[in-house]
């Protein structure tokens, strides 16, 4: 996949300022991101910009989706996290459907490390279930 141009220099001093490998991480996690809402019927195109001072990514059009943002875990040198919005059913949605494929925080992240490998399709339902949240409900 090919890494997006950004359009926020914004985001992308915040994707600089990342410490190698969780940097390559993050940025593959965002091309996934942009991916996945592009093979996502209906979700159009994405928002990027920052919430908190972390990337985030949201429908344009309104009450598509809920907001997805993407960071380092603090307090370590190999951890980054996928966040959704902590009010949603989402992380309750990954928990039921992927039990024993995603390591989970609470009922905001999915939690990774640089050490191990994406699970890859089960991540891109999982992005498209955020970017379509409101959608189905």
């Amino acid at each position: 996949m090919t890494q997006p141009a950004f359009s926020d220099d914004q985001v992308a001093a915040v994707f600089a300022g990342y410490q190698e490998p969780v940097r390559t991480r993050l940025l593959d996690l965002r091309t996934l991101i942009f991916a996945t809402a592009a093979e996502t019927d209906g979700v159009g195109h994405l928002v990027e910009t920052l919430k908190w001072g972390e990337p985030a990514y949201l429908t344009e059009r309104p009450r598509t989706g809920s907001t997805i943002r993407i960071n380092a875990v603090k307090g370590t040198d190999t951890g980054y996290a996928l966040f959704v919005h902590c009010q949603t059913t989402l992380v309750a949605t990954y928990r039921e459907l992927y039990p024993d494929t995603f390591t989970f925080d609470g009922n905001r992240a999915l939690l990774f490390s640089t050490q191990a490998p994406v699970p890859e399709d089960p991540l891109r339902h999982c992005i498209a279930l955020a970017l379509t949240y409101h959608r189905r409900r």
